[in-house]
């Protein structure tokens, strides 16, 4: 199926500000970016990298004034998420390298504190995907999704004490459980067709059965129209933008999903 994404971040800055970007759709065997728009205003020098993950990035330094960043595309996706019961557990020894930093603890996952936890949920399911699938669905009924109420990134300790949060949140906790079993789990940000509310959304990908699969927690069903911008260990590695210096927060944010005919 085909989508149309756009954001808009418009800010008052005050001093000249350092940017670094992530709002450009990612290309890969799930999704293909057809047509993109990417526009700064005012126009500045921007420098293109890729990241350690592979995610598309973007460097500059706004100046003081009003400043805005609109990013557009047309994406081909998957309508529906694929689905493998039964797909197996990938012993450590057989996953590819770049796979492995996704087994590790991080900063809002902290996978070494979860293993009791994990194995409760986990029992009497098959390695591999269906323990995934038993760690989602579990997250799911016990953990309240409350969209808006986590501005700032929340470990996956402190959600499972607290029983809520918003998508970021609820995917850190998957994320933790998952790597708590040795299945490498990571976060993903993007866009989601028909999101209520509207907005950015997170969901986690664990790999199993040789590759990776995506998994939402905040979600009912296997719908598709994930649109991924980024990749990451956790919200650490996935921020749509980080700035420096004084903190500035946009005065308006615009988000826009839409399903599309080509």
């Amino acid at each position: 199926m085909w989508i149309s994404t756009s954001c808009e971040f418009s800010f008052e800055i005050s001093v000249p500000t350092p940017f670094i970007l992530m709002l450009r759709a990612r290309r890969g065997s799930q999704q293909w970016v057809a047509r993109e728009e990417y526009e700064v205003l005012p126009s500045v020098p921007v420098i293109e990298f890729k990241d350690f993950y592979g995610n598309d990035c973007q460097r500059l330094i706004a100046p003081p004034g009003p400043f805005a960043l609109y990013c557009s595309a047309d994406v081909m996706t998957l309508e529906h998420v694929e689905e493998a019961p039964g797909a197996p557990f990938v012993e450590i020894q057989h996953l590819p390298s770049d796979v492995l930093t996704y087994l590790l603890p991080s900063r809002y996952c902290e996978s070494d504190r979860f293993y009791l936890l994990a194995s409760e949920i986990t029992q009497g399911y098959l390695p591999g995907y269906d323990q995934v699938a038993a760690i989602e669905d579990w997250v799911r009924r016990n953990i309240r999704y409350e969209p808006g109420t986590s501005p700032l990134p929340v470990s996956a300790i402190e959600i499972n004490r607290r029983q809520s949060g918003v998508c970021r949140d609820l995917s850190h906790l998957c994320i933790a459980l998952c790597r708590a079993l040795s299945i490498p789990a990571r976060q993903v940000v993007g866009y989601l067709y028909d999101l209520q509310p509207m907005d950015l959304h997170a969901w986690f990908e664990a790999y199993v059965g040789d590759r990776w699969y995506i998994f939402d927690a905040t979600q009912y069903g296997r719908k598709g129209a994930y649109v991924a911008t980024g990749y990451g260990r956790d919200a650490t590695d996935v921020a749509i933008y980080n700035q420096y210096g004084p903190p500035v927060f946009p005065i308006e944010q615009i988000i826009s999903v839409e399903m599309v005919n080509r």
